[in-house]
């Protein structure tokens, strides 16, 4: 019996940033959720950076990690948002 391995097709990822606001339209959870669970390092598809010197929070959600969490892609990247 001969081995045969499958590849499934994938976007083209770019390492983007997804925003927190996409993410929320497209999975349907509230924006506030998201960044709450980012905050805590429970949500695995992007990482929450505290501001020094202030209490606002800095995200980055990769389209890779985002895709693989939610299926959700956008092939136009963001560079900053």
């Amino acid at each position: 019996e001969a081995f045969t391995m499958n590849y499934t097709k994938h976007p083209k990822f770019t390492g983007g940033n997804i925003p927190i606001s996409k993410i929320g339209c497209t999975t349907g959870y509230n924006v506030k959720f998201i960044r709450i669970g980012l905050q805590r390092g429970i949500l695995p598809f992007g990482i929450a950076m505290k501001n020094e010197g202030s209490s606002e929070y800095t995200y980055y959600c990769s389209d890779k990690l985002v895709w693989e969490a939610t299926g959700y892609f956008n092939d136009k990247v963001v560079l900053d948002g």
